[in-house]
C-alpha cells in the first residue's frame, strides 16, 4: 500500500512541476480531436481596395478571410475576369490572404470584375468560397446591366456545361473569327449562364468552345450565335442559344505499333491478309425487323449475289431476297420478308466477294440460323398531345447514344405492331426541309440550325406486351 501511495505522489508531483517550470507562455495547446465538421466556406473580412470601389487606379489587390485559405489547383479553368484582359493577372493565396497583381492597364471608365468561381476554399475541409466575385471600377459608378439566358443542343436538345457565352462590342461579322470576345462566361450544369456588371452598350452573341483563342476558327467548333446584335441595359431579357457543329471531326486512322516480337508480327500480318466478315447475328437468331448484315476486314471490290443463297433447312434457294453494298464497300446487307420461328440456311461460296487485290474467302462457309418469335416483341402505340404538325416533326428513337429509328410524323398517333423489347429514349426533330434528318445553321448564311426537342419520358417495351403511351407538348 505505502509503495502504490507513493507512486501517486510523485507522477502528480512531476505533473505539477513541469506546468510550473513552462509557465502560461510555454504551454503546448493541443486541439481536442473529432467534433462536427467545419462545413461552413471562407468569409471575406476585408480588401484592399475595397469591395466596389470607384475610381480604381491601383494595380494591386488584397483580400482577407477568416480562416486559411486555399487557391483550387485548376483556378486559371475557373477564373473569369471582366473584360476579358490580355494578360491574365497573377493570383496567390497564402494563410489568410488571396493577393492579385493586374498586369493589364487599365481602360477608363469602366467596371471591371474578378469572378473566382469556387477556387477560394478553406485548408481544412476545402469547403468553397461560391462564386465569390470582386468588382471595381475605374470611373465613378458601376456598371451593373445584367444579361442572361440557355443554351441548348441543337442535334438532341441537351446541354453541354462547358460551352462558354462571349460577347463582342465589335459587331463585325468577322469579328468572332478573328478577335477574342470582350465578355465571356460558363454554363452552369442546366446550360445557363449570366452576365453581370455589363455597360449599356450592343453585343452580339456567341457560344464556343472554352479553348484558348475563343474564336469560331473551326467549323468543327460546337457554335451558336443569335442573328442580330443584342442592346443590353437594366430590361434586357433572357435568350436561348441553339449550338451546333457544322462539320463533324473526321475520325483519325488509328496509330501502328512497331513491337519487338517478330514472329507475332509475321503471324499478324499473314491472319490480316485474309478476307473476314462478321454478321449482326445474336446468338444465332435473326430479328423479323431486320436485315441480315455482313461487315467485311477490307473493301469489296466485286461481289457475286449469285453465289450467296438463302435456302430452307433442305438446301431449297428461296426467292425474294435483294443485296445492297454500303459506299464504304465494307457492309453487304441481305433483305429478305422474314417469317417467325423458322431456320434458314445461308451458303457463302469463296469466291462470292474479292478485295481489291483479289483475296477472296479464306474457304465457303454455311450459317445456320432461326427467326425470332412475334412474341419475342411488343407492340407500342404513341398519342402526340398538342404536337404542332405544321412543324414536320420527326419522332427520332435512341438506343443509347445511336439513333434506333427516324418516324415522319404524319399524325398525332404513332402505332407499331413489332417492336425491339428495351428502353429507349425519344426526341421530336423540327425538320424545317423536310429531307428527314437533322441538318446543322452556318454562320455565313445566317441560318440558324433545325431545332430537337428532348422527350423527358422514357419509352419502355416489354416483350409480348402492348405498349401504350401518351405525350403532352
Amino acid at each position: 500500500m505505502k509503495r502504490i501511495a507513493y507512486s501517486a505522489v510523485f507522477i502528480v508531483s512531476v505533473f505539477v512541476s513541469m506546468v510550473l517550470v513552462s509557465g502560461p507562455g510555454c504551454a503546448v495547446i493541443i486541439p481536442p480531436g473529432g467534433g462536427p465538421r467545419d462545413s461552413l466556406p471562407p468569409q471575406l473580412v476585408s480588401a484592399n481596395p475595397k469591395d466596389s470601389a470607384l475610381n480604381f487606379k491601383t494595380n494591386r489587390i488584397v483580400l482577407t478571410f477568416d480562416e486559411f485559405v486555399q487557391l483550387d489547383q485548376a483556378y486559371t479553368e475557373q477564373l473569369v475576369v471582366s473584360p476579358m484582359p490580355v494578360n491574365p493577372p497573377n493570383i496567390e493565396g497564402r494563410l489568410r490572404t488571396v493577393s492579385i497583381k493586374l498586369r493589364d492597364s487599365l481602360e477608363a471608365n469602366t467596371t471591371y470584375s474578378i469572378n473566382f468561381g469556387n477556387s477560394i476554399k478553406d485548408v481544412n475541409e476545402g469547403t468553397p468560397f461560391k462564386n465569390f466575385t470582386y468588382v471595381f471600377s475605374t470611373g465613378d459608378k458601376l456598371d451593373e446591366n445584367g444579361f442572361g439566358g440557355k443554351v441548348i443542343l441543337a442535334e438532341n436538345g441537351k446541354v453541354d456545361s462547358t460551352l462558354i457565352v462571349v460577347l463582342h462590342n465589335n459587331l463585325n461579322d468577322t469579328a468572332v473569327e478573328k478577335l477574342r470576345p470582350r465578355y465571356f462566361t460558363r454554363l452552369d450544369g442546366k446550360g445557363n449562364f449570366r452576365f453581370r456588371f455589363l455597360p449599356s452598350d450592343t453585343f452580339n452573341v456567341f457560344v464556343l468552345p472554352n479553348d484558348y483563342s475563343k474564336t469560331y476558327d473551326d467549323s468543327t467548333k460546337m457554335f451558336a450565335f443569335i442573328n442580330r446584335p443584342v442592346f443590353v441595359n437594366d430590361t434586357t431579357g433572357d435568350v436561348t442559344l441553339y449550338a451546333y457543329q457544322e462539320e463533324k471531326e473526321k475520325p483519325r486512322p488509328a496509330a501502328t505499333s512497331s513491337g519487338n516480337n517478330q514472329k507475332k508480327d509475321k503471324d499478324q500480318e499473314q491472319e490480316d491478309k485474309r478476307l473476314k466478315f462478321t454478321t449482326n447475328l445474336s446468338g444465332n437468331e435473326q430479328g423479323l425487323l431486320d436485315s441480315l448484315k455482313f461487315t467485311f476486314s477490307r473493301k469489296l471490290s466485286t461481289y457475286d449475289s449469285t453465289q450467296i443463297q438463302l435456302t430452307d433447312t433442305n438446301y431449297t434457294a428461296l426467292g425474294g431476297v435483294s443485296f445492297s453494298l454500303d459506299t464504304g464497300r465494307t457492309k453487304l446487307t441481305l433483305a429478305y420478308a422474314w417469317p417467325e420461328n423458322t431456320p434458314f440456311k445461308l451458303i457463302l461460296a469463296k469466291t462470292a466477294v474479292a478485295d481489291s487485290a483479289g483475296v477472296n474467302l479464306p474457304k465457303a462457309d454455311t450459317l445456320s440460323f432461326t427467326t425470332k418469335r412475334e412474341s419475342d416483341y411488343g407492340s407500342i402505340f404513341l398519342r402526340f398531345n398538342n404536337i404542332d404538325l405544321a412543324k414536320n416533326p420527326v419522332l427520332q428513337v435512341m438506343k443509347g447514344e445511336e439513333l434506333f429509328q427516324t418516324i415522319i410524323l404524319t399524325g398525332k398517333e404513332w402505332r407499331q405492331r413489332l417492336y425491339e423489347p428495351g428502353e429507349y429514349e425519344m426526341r421530336i426533330l423540327f425538320d424545317d426541309n423536310k429531307n428527314g434528318k437533322w441538318d446543322p445553321g452556318n454562320y455565313k448564311l445566317k441560318k440558324q440550325p433545325e431545332l430537337v426537342q428532348t422527350i423527358p419520358k422514357k419509352l419502355s417495351i416489354r416483350a409480348n406486351w402492348d405498349n401504350e403511351d401518351q405525350l403532352n407538348f
